[in-house]
């Protein structure tokens, strides 16, 4: 109430300031302007303070806020000023003053000026105010397509928050103004930060991966700013609702428990100034161990992926980020497959470590195509460990997963055996130290759930549940990664490393979890009129309702309390040796079902969940009399 009164104030007080200015740009001396103004019209002056004030308490002006004086807020102070132009003509007019009709289009001009620059001026005292003040919130937009604008129109209403200015990646925009806000390069976040105290970053890129969010999410957290995101903005209402909706950034806040990336040191002395190798860097994991690899500050760090694109991707990211480092970044394109290739990029870079996280990990799809998921997977895995091995190469740690504990799907089945490759290699490789680490699954990374349940909301549902009874263990990218590099950084030789993740977490509550977090409430018996629908599909092939982390009971504690390490039986050298030829025979004669009696056969704990145990029976027989190989 204060505050529009105090506008009001002023705006009557800028009418005798407009009128003196008029006169002054009409040539008039100062005796002419005391003796017209004060003694013969003097009425004027009065009638249109007068009507200034009943003007602005008509339109609302006092009332408008002044971090919101634009648009329709500029059009009505435009209307004010030509009213009182229209008012002073009539009044000149009823009382024959004599005063020309161009004095009141001037005079009317005049007091917009004024008005606009009045405001103005105290937007910028207010600005200064606010940068000063350790009460109000600072706030930068990463994002400035039609998101960011709405979002930047919704923050106006908050009180006690200003938004500064936007940041954007698109190098077109930079130096551009939107709303009266200023549009930034996202490098710049550092000067934004330093030029107007910003203490806030929220992020308006509904269409950007998770992967990326979490990038600049990151980065930007490392300028000591606290960064938000926001939900679906289809269900953004208002200011005040908006503000109580925001997130903290990246997929760790749909963790029931505190994340542990503080917890886990990265193990850089295992990095620092030694030449790198990560496979399947353009993918989630591999994206991330570039990420933290680079932090360690290795001499080289080769990148090695199949996906040109990704590859495209990943070296566009890490050379910006290896810049400030001196780290040499090699990008390789090619297949783990490929022996020769991989001997001559190992070699050729003196490679010391290897982070092998390439694989096909989508279980509907490698069940689907057995043969070129344990190809890739199995085959793929030993060519690279033995070109490793051959080269001197000093650590080597696969990434593996929760799903190779029991398997119940070939995509589980076809980790185990790269386990199993890599555990035999471990005990017959005095110069390399082979080590396995197993995941649960990884919050936000491609194929995942959560990407899958963030597009079914943000097209307004159903969610897909395989079945309410499922359950998980999640772990964050950044959790996931940092497990890499300390398992490689303390590793003997031969163990598996898992995260103690805490209990596993149901999938349905997970995707309820989301739905409130964005904004919406879940449709079903009890709330009919809920927003979004969650329905049940059924078990996928090969999925199983529960995971594990381990076979055998008596994991053993390491250096890290959160990190344990246990050691699972393996084959023979012999068998090894056996079943590596029996699949590349298989993969060669290109038969799935003589891959999936040799992974049968291979991996004794594979019970497969989408196979009724009498086909697979029936498969390893066909696949024996196809082979010339008596039944056992």
């Amino acid at each position: 109430m204060q505050k529009a009164f105090i506008l009001l104030v002023i705006d009557v007080c800028l009418v005798p300031l407009a009128l003196l200015a008029t006169m002054a740009l009409k040539g008039t001396r100062a005796e002419v302007l005391f003796d017209t103004l004060l003694l013969r019209h003097w009425l004027l002056l009065p009638v249109l303070m007068v009507s200034a004030g009943g003007l602005c308490i008509a339109l609302g002006m006092n009332r408008i806020k002044l971090k919101d004086y634009s648009g329709e807020a500029v059009g009505r102070s435009m209307l004010m000023a030509a009213a009182l132009g229209i008012i002073s003509a009539i009044f000149s007019q009823a009382t024959g003053t004599g005063i020309s009709s161009g004095f009141h289009v001037i005079f009317a001009l005049v007091y917009f000026a004024a008005y606009f620059g009045s405001r103005l001026l105290m937007v910028w005292l207010l600005t200064q105010l606010y940068r000063r003040s350790r009460i109000f919130t600072r706030v930068a937009i990463y994002g400035a397509g039609r998101t960011g604008m709405a979002l930047a129109r919704e923050l106006r209403a908050v009180d006690g928050l200003v938004v500064y200015a936007f940041l954007d990646d698109n190098a077109t925009l930079s130096g551009m103004n939107v709303n009266g806000l200023p549009i930034f390069s996202g490098v710049h976040a550092a000067a934004l930060r330093d030029r107007y105290k910003i203490n806030r970053v929220i992020l308006a890129m509904p269409s950007v991966s998770v992967d990326k969010q979490t990038f600049i999410s990151k980065r930007l957290d490392k300028l000591g700013l606290e960064v938000q995101t926001l939900p679906a903005f289809s269900q953004l209402h208002g200011g005040d609702e908006l503000m109580s909706r925001l997130l903290p950034a990246g997929p760790a806040a749909l963790l029931m428990r505190d994340p542990l990336n503080e917890a886990l040191a990265t193990g850089c002395s295992a990095y620092r100034g030694a030449n790198v190798m990560i496979t399947g860097a353009g993918g989630s994991i591999g994206l991330e161990l570039c990420r933290q690899v680079i932090g360690c500050r290795p001499a080289r760090l080769v990148l090695f992926e199949l996906s040109e694109i990704a590859l495209y991707n990943a070296e566009a990211e890490m050379r910006v980020l290896a810049e400030a480092l001196g780290v040499e970044i090699v990008a390789v394109l090619g297949s783990v497959c490929d022996g020769i290739h991989v001997s001559q990029v190992i070699e050729r870079n003196a490679i010391a470590v290897v982070l092998h996280a390439a694989a096909y990990k989508h279980v509907p799809l490698v069940e689907m195509n057995p043969r070129v998921g344990l190809a890739n997977n199995t085959l793929g895995t030993a060519v690279l460990a033995k070109a490793a091995r051959d080269a001197g190469v000093k650590r080597f740690v696969l990434v593996s997963s929760d799903k190779a504990v029991r398997p119940g799907n070939l995509m589980g089945a076809s980790k185990r055996f790269a386990e199993l490759v890599i555990q035999d290699l471990a005990a017959r490789a005095p110069k390399t130290i082979f080590s396995i680490v197993r995941f649960g699954n990884v919050l936000g990374s491609s194929g995942s759930v959560i990407p899958l349940f963030q597009e079914q909301i943000a097209r307004g549902g159903p969610v897909t549940l395989t079945d309410e009874r499922v359950t998980r263990y999640f772990m964050t990218i950044q959790e996931a990664s940092r497990l890499v590099l300390l398992a490689g950084s303390f590793a003997e030789g031969g163990e598996v490393y898992v995260l103690d993740m805490g209990k596993p977490q149901r999938i349905g509550d997970l995707a309820r979890r989301m739905i409130a977090a964005s904004g919406y409430t879940v449709r079903d018996a009890e709330t009919p009129h809920g927003d979004i629908e969650i329905v049940v599909t059924g078990l996928r092939p090969g999925e199983k309702l529960h995971e594990e982390l381990m076979v055998r009971k008596g994991a053993q504690a390491t250096a890290h309390p959160k990190i344990i390490r246990v050691r699972e039986d393996h084959l023979s050298e012999l068998e090894t040796a056996a079943a590596l030829r029996d699949l590349r025979d298989a993969v060669e004669h290109g038969s799935d079902a003589e891959v999936i009696s040799v992974v049968a056969r291979a991996v004794r704990e594979y019970n497969p969940q989408s196979l009724p145990k009498s086909a697979l029976q029936c498969r390893i027989v066909e696949a024996q009399h196809a082979a010339d190989v008596p039944a056992e």
